[in-house]
């Protein structure tokens, strides 16, 4: 009896810990190039130097990434941190990370930009990227380990993105705002827009329209900023107004915000994203311009300085990943094969071991260059909280060797997601029962989504075996 509570024990304690997409995931995108010496192994090189380099525990399983100031933690490399330990299904690290992340919260559930090591703010209030990021990696952890065990990423996700909308998008404009505290249309940072992160969010949520409106607006300020300054490329500036004219109110920061620097070259690796994930044209528009930008008007990847005017003169001085790798993540929608392998290359060639913020940023540019950076099927469906009862919908048996017997309502539309996004199967019930044959389909972890004519759904996960 003692060995068979072991085995027990041992059982649930593995099934615990099991994810859904370990590392690497080795995804190929809908949309966009990928470098022909791409390899995960680089990808996951970077990620353990990362991790040996910048995390730290603290008391009761807590973790920190460790800042410029190794003293210091931002709340930008908390999330960061659960990024890149949500898709490596480092489930240990990100727990610890996002632990960390909601004692250090203020009032409004957003995290204290600045922290003092393991305890204690020193820099107030919210930072609007950290929130995004955190939020999107929620999703993730939900896809990788489901929300029943003893965090419930799910609503904790649902909770953050509450707080984003309400306290970090400015109301009636869609304009996000930097922090919970400060900004809107008068200053907003173009290199904190997440529009992949909006659509995921919508989906989540089942608040289409808002984060939509929100995504839309991104690129208008992007071109606003681009066209107001007669910018060559896409060379944002870090700082701007909404109207894309360069605020009054970045007095305090580098060159007052005019220049595209350290914030601003962020900006091609985020909307890098909505193209491969989502095909997005005004993404491929700015993608293509800041690609061409490096191959055509500085002759290539290793000519890349670390700080440019908007007029496309250079203000920096070193060769660094933070630039180089996003405009390698531009060169995905660049349309020139050549480029983008010689700009994997150049990123995968630099070594910025103990920089906090290069090698960050190698990480993730790596992650979105090896297709470790994805969209889960669950971020592109509609959430389970919906009209349709869910006592109303069941299947079995789950695990299944190849059939699935589905109950759910009479006409409802049945489809079948693969592990990819894609659907592989869509059918109109015609009864109460209905069975699906996926004898024919890979071993793996399958999506049904049962919607009804209202737009309503439910999604229930399946395990081909």
């Amino acid at each position: 009896m003692k060995n068979l509570l072991l085995a027990v024990a041992f059982l649930f304690a593995a099934e615990s810990q099991s994810q859904t997409q370990p590392f690497p995931a080795n995804k190929v995108y809908g949309n966009g190039l990928m470098a022909a010496s791409k390899n995960s192994q680089d990808a996951q090189e970077n990620y353990n130097t990362w991790k040996a380099n910048f995390t730290e525990t603290c008391s009761n399983g807590r973790y920190r990434v460790k800042f410029d100031a190794s003293w210091e933690t931002v709340s930008e490399g908390i999330a960061y941190g659960m990024l890149l330990s949500s898709y490596m299904a480092d489930k240990a690290l990100f727990d610890g990370l996002w632990l960390y992340y909601k004692d250090n919260v203020n009032a409004n559930g957003v995290m204290n930009w600045k922290i003092n090591g393991c305890s204690g703010a020193i820099g107030f209030n919210g930072a609007t990227d950290a929130e995004l990021d955190a939020a999107f990696a929620l999703i993730i952890a939900d896809y990788q380990w489901g929300s029943t065990g003893t965090i419930n990423y799910k609503n904790d996700g649902k909770t953050l993105i509450a707080a984003i909308k309400n306290h970090e998008v400015e109301a009636n404009t869609y304009v996000l705002k930097p922090g919970d505290q400060f900004g809107g249309s008068q200053i907003t940072n173009i290199s904190y827009f997440s529009p992949a992160y909006y659509r995921a969010f919508g989906a989540f949520t089942n608040d289409e329209a808002f984060w939509n409106q929100v995504a839309s607006k991104a690129y208008t300020i992007i071109n606003n900023n681009l066209t107001q300054n007669n910018a060559v490329g896409g060379l944002v500036s870090d700082w701007c107004e909404a109207s894309g004219a360069y605020s009054s109110q970045a007095g305090g920061y580098n060159q007052g915000g005019r220049t595209y620097s350290y914030d601003a070259a962020r900006t091609p690796w985020r909307i890098a994203v909505d193209y491969v994930w989502n095909g997005n044209a005004d993404a491929k528009i700015y993608l293509k311009k800041s690609s061409d930008f490096v191959r055509v008007n500085l002759g290539g990847t290793s000519n890349i300085k670390d700080g440019y005017n908007q007029n496309g003169s250079v203000s920096g001085q070193w060769h660094n990943a933070t630039f180089v790798g996003a405009f390698a993540c531009a060169a995905m929608a660049g349309e020139n094969q050549e480029h983008l392998n010689a700009s994997y290359n150049d990123l995968k060639n630099l070594n910025e071991p103990n920089s906090y913020f290069n090698h960050t940023l190698k990480t993730l540019y790596s992650f979105l260059l090896t297709g470790n950076f994805y969209l889960p099927p669950t971020a592109s469906l509609s959430n389970d909280t919906f009209d349709i009862e869910k006592s109303t919908v069941t299947l079995f048996p789950n695990p299944s060797a190849d059939r699935i017997t589905i109950n759910a309502p009479q006409q409802s539309t049945i489809s079948v997601i693969s592990p990819s996004g894609s659907i592989i199967s869509k059918q109109k019930t015609t009864s109460e029962t209905t069975e699906m044959n996926l004898a024919n389909q890979p071993r793996g972890i399958y999506f049904i989504k049962i919607s009804n004519d209202n737009f309503k759904s439910v999604t229930k996960k399946v395990i081909l075996k």
